[in-house]
């Protein structure tokens, strides 16, 4: 898994223009969270589809960008969650348990 660290608003600006050539993840992680580091377990130890790009969000030391995301992409608040990014929406997501890779492959098609 290669993820690229999310940690600023003019970042997120850019994953919005790259969407519309490729998918972009942005997987919001909490620290302090057992089910969130489960979660990055399981994501870190599936086989990433070359077609998405990762972007890792550290929610705590970054929150204020966690709510912009949210408010950008009208999406409610969760930890962990992923957000899938395509032509400058968000077209999917999805928290804790249901956080699947399979399943952002399939919706990124």
């Amino acid at each position: 898994m290669n993820w690229n660290t999310l940690s600023s608003v003019e970042q997120l600006e850019a994953i919005k223009s790259a969407s519309y050539q490729q998918p972009q993840v942005i997987f919001k992680h909490s620290t302090r969270c057992s089910i969130s580091s489960m979660i990055l377990n399981r994501l870190e130890r599936s086989d990433a589809p070359e077609n998405i790009r990762f972007h890792y969000l550290d929610l705590l030391a970054h929150r204020p960008l966690s709510n912009q995301i949210a408010e950008d992409f009208s999406v409610y608040h969760e930890s962990p969650q992923v957000l899938l990014i395509k032509n400058g929406e968000c077209i999917y997501d999805e928290s804790h348990q249901g956080i699947r890779m399979e399943e952002l492959a399939e919706q990124a098609l």
